[in-house]
């Protein structure tokens, strides 16, 4: 743990304020979940991530999509890449997305791309040297919350997402949604 050297004071509700440079830091924005864990004397908040509680059936998911569809899957949060499968995932695997991707989240909606019609390639992270010719994003939303979203990226020459792959990447991300509802 880094101290901040930073020192706030508890109010007559019990409530702490956050300093703005750490929120802004650590991405934490206006309504974001934050889980509360102590030890001894020590209080420690972290963003939640309903996604991460999944672990293990996110990690499968991850897999089966990848083995399904045959291209590199991607599962995320909203703040960090939580599972990769596929040829091109330890580049993926555990980075903070991209403002690009946190972008598609917010709005709600479908993303897919594909370089060889002129598509625009969206970083899933900043700094992925991966070449990645086509793609598809689908926000996972649940109770009208985006908790993340589902990717299937192709780094073959002259690739092209077909209506298969979006469906059963839309599937993926609706089997994660009602894991929630």
């Amino acid at each position: 743990m880094k101290a901040t050297g930073i020192v706030r004071r508890i109010d007559e509700l019990g409530r702490v304020v956050i300093p703005k440079e750490i929120r802004r830091t650590l991405r934490i924005k206006d309504g974001d979940p934050l889980e509360i864990f102590t030890d001894r004397d020590e209080l420690m908040l972290k963003k939640y991530s309903p996604i991460a509680t999944l672990e293990k059936f996110s990690e499968g998911t991850t897999k089966s999509l990848s083995d399904l569809s045959g291209y590199l899957a991607v599962i995320c949060d909203t703040d960090e890449i939580l599972y990769a499968s596929g040829e091109g995932k330890k580049d993926l695997a555990k980075k903070q997305v991209s403002r690009e991707l946190e972008h598609i989240m917010k709005e709600r909606r479908s993303y897919v791309a594909n370089r060889a019609e002129g598509g625009d390639i969206v970083p899933l992270a900043d700094g992925t040297p991966l070449n990645i010719t086509a793609q598809i994003i689908v926000p996972i939303i649940a109770g009208g919350d985006c908790l993340g979203a589902v990717s299937l990226l192709s780094a073959e020459e002259g690739a092209r997402m077909e209506n298969s792959a979006v469906k059963l990447c839309r599937l993926t991300a609706d089997i994660l949604a009602n894991q929630f509802e």
